[in-house]
């Protein structure tokens, strides 16, 4: 069944509660004693701001009321309230500063745990996953998820909770010294409030969603522009390639347009509610002040009160918004993470023993989609230090077998061993451990040309990597760049030719030193001088290990101990190079043409089978 690529707009199926909750295990990590201790310390310490916050009106009443008494008031009691004062304010600054120096560890701690373990995943999903993927907007989705679990830890822990712990501890102090009323007006007004913000927040919410949507898809159409630079230039779509683009861009504008023209309603209703309930508080204290049961203190200390809660929730609006977008940022990473694995090991797989190197397929039949499938019956085996070479036309499956070597996907049905064990039942690890491959498609990191080479084997000595670069002939290249193997090769190593290329990704699996070879027309790219001497090479490192090629150029696998011709996804012949010919079926056919093209071309050992395929060289009637 085909399936969908993924969607970094979440639909919301997870929920708040969810993201958060499958956050909070990263806060409280288990085994971290350290991290736990922090956590309780910086709760502590926001807990004594926010008891030093309250206490301060309640100071600045009682200086206040000193005052008011007239003038032979006592000198050495006010200068005491207000060293108190001071001291107040010192602490709560203090205080809510240690709880950010104790709680920053955790809060980067969780980020960089959340960030590895979906890159890990990642790297874990299957080959479809990847194949179905938008890299640009899988990236962003990342991006965002990381910064949306900082903008979450800062403001929920440093400003919603104490907030709201300030509200409840303010309304209880109003309670108790004044009455019941002053404390349900202020709970009214700010639940008020907060049901408002909440209820048109959820309404703009689509307008967000569909930034971030866009957003992505502008991004992910420019990355895949800019990734073929070449073949956008070769056909001349420049403008073709910027009106996709700018598509994307419309449509984000008519999307932010209305998110920042339908914030003004939102102000607007938030400051009404906290005018109305600031001027009932305040006639309230008034009528108090009148009928004797207030002093001035008291009402100085309740507007004091009202304006330190009111001047948060003016920021508590924005930071609500950015909380929601937050955890529906949190959520579309968190999804990632929540794709299920097509192949995985089996419980405690051991690693696997390859140490002769057989490979066998037995009956092996795959489809990528259940209505067609791609091998029909496959079985054929690979002896241990010998060389097997499978050709066919596109589609017959070639590929297919050496990613089903790999465990790229799990056949449908048969089996694939090596040496005896099902590679089903050892550890992937394990297995692309043991094998080296040597791919036509060869794709680089965007890195030095050392870096690329010792990726076969990271940790390799220089001069490791400099023997298994004469190997394959790019040595002597190499030391005639101005940076020798410092040289950067660029995004995809596009700033090196085909050949250089595959002379690269041949010394990285050399360097490797499997015991299984696999080349997928490792020499396609090169000239014909340069590829003889790297067959020797090639020749001289498998040399008694077992190596399974997958030919286009019939020329390079002549002296194969069997080759195996697909066709349909079953084989159609197998035999050696010259029982082949003289059979005069398949095989015998292509060898004819490549030899014809070979004629007419003496600078090419004859056109390889894809030439064929893709109408470079007509086949033969």
């Amino acid at each position: 069944m085909a399936r969908r690529p993924y969607d970094p707009s979440p639909p919301g199926a997870k929920g708040d509660f969810g993201t958060i909750a499958t956050l909070l295990p990263y806060l409280w990590p288990k085994g971290q004693l350290e991290l736990r201790a922090r956590v309780v310390i910086a709760l502590g310490c926001l807990a004594l701001a926010k008891v030093a916050t309250v206490y301060v009106p309640l100071l600045y009443k009682q200086a206040v009321d000193l005052i008011s008494t007239g003038e032979d008031f006592a000198v050495s009691a006010l200068l005491g309230i207000l060293l108190a004062y001071g001291l107040a304010r010192v602490a709560q600054q203090a205080f809510a500063e240690l709880g950010e120096f104790f709680f920053a560890r955790v809060g980067q701690r969780a980020i960089r745990a959340v960030a590895l373990k979906t890159f890990h995943h990642l790297h874990a999903l299957s080959l479809r996953f990847h194949l179905d993927r938008q890299t640009g907007g899988l990236s962003r989705a990342i991006e965002r998820g990381t910064k949306g679990i900082e903008f979450l830890l800062n403001f929920m822990l440093f400003n919603i909770l104490p907030t709201l712990l300030e509200i409840l501890m303010v309304a209880g102090i109003l309670w108790v010294m004044f009455n019941i009323w002053f404390a349900a007006v202020t709970l009214v007004t700010i639940g008020g409030y907060i049901a408002y913000t909440m209820f048109v927040t959820e309404w703009r919410m689509k307008f967000r969603r569909t930034m971030n949507e866009m957003d992505s898809k502008a991004n992910t159409r420019a990355i895949d522009s800019l990734l073929n630079y070449e073949t956008v230039k070769y056909f001349g779509n420049e403008e073709h390639e910027e009106e996709r683009y700018d598509g994307s861009l419309k449509r984000y504008e008519e999307a932010a347009v209305r998110s920042r023209t339908s914030l003004s309603l939102v102000n607007i209703g938030q400051g009404a509610i906290i005018a109305v309930g600031l001027t009932t508080v305040m006639i309230m204290a008034g009528f108090g002040i009148k009928d004797g049961s207030m002093t001035i203190g008291d009402f100085v200390m309740v507007n004091t009160y009202l304006m330190q809660l009111y001047l948060p929730l003016n920021f508590l609006g924005f930071v609500y918004r950015e909380i929601r977008q937050s955890l529906t940022d949190m959520e579309a990473m968190f999804r990632l993470l929540g794709e299920q694995r097509e192949v995985t090991d089996e419980e405690d797989a051991p690693d696997l023993d390859a140490s002769l190197g057989r490979v066998v397929f037995r009956n092996v039949q795959f489809s990528y989609d259940p209505a067609r499938r791609i091998l029909k019956g496959v079985s054929f085996e690979v002896p241990a230090g010998k060389t097997v070479a499978i050709v066919g036309p596109s589609g017959a499956g070639k590929s297919t077998i050496s990613r089903l070597l790999f465990r790229f996907y799990d056949v449908t049905d048969g089996a694939i061993e090596i040496d005896g064990q099902d590679i089903r039942s050892i550890s992937q690890k394990s297995l692309r451990r043991a094998i080296g491959i040597v791919p036509q498609d060869t794709v680089l990191f965007n890195d030095s040309i050392y870096y690329n080479i010792a990726y076969g084997r990271p940790g390799s000595s220089p001069s490791e990597i400099e023997e298994a670069a004469r190997l394959a002939r790019i040595h002597d290249f190499v030391m005639d760049l101005p940076e020798g193997y410092e040289a950067q090769v660029g995004e995809r190593g596009l700033k090196l030719s085909g050949g250089e290329k595959q002379r690269v990704a041949i010394a990285r699996t050399i360097l490797k030193a499997p015991r299984i070879f696999l080349f997928d027309e490792a020499t396609s790219a090169l000239d014909t001088h340069t590829e003889k001497a790297i067959q020797r090479s090639l020749a001289e490192v498998s040399a008694g290990r077992t190596t399974l090629v997958i030919a286009h150029r019939l020329s390079t696998i002549v002296d194969a101990d069997e080759i195996i011709v697909l066709r349909d996804g079953t084989i159609a012949e197998r035999g050696r190079h010259g029982n082949l010919l003289t059979s005069d079926g398949i095989y015998a056919a292509m060898w004819r043409q490549q030899q014809e093209q070979s004629e007419e071309d003496p600078a090419r050992d004859g056109p390889s089978l894809r030439d064929i395929e893709e109408g470079r060289a007509a086949p033969v009637e």
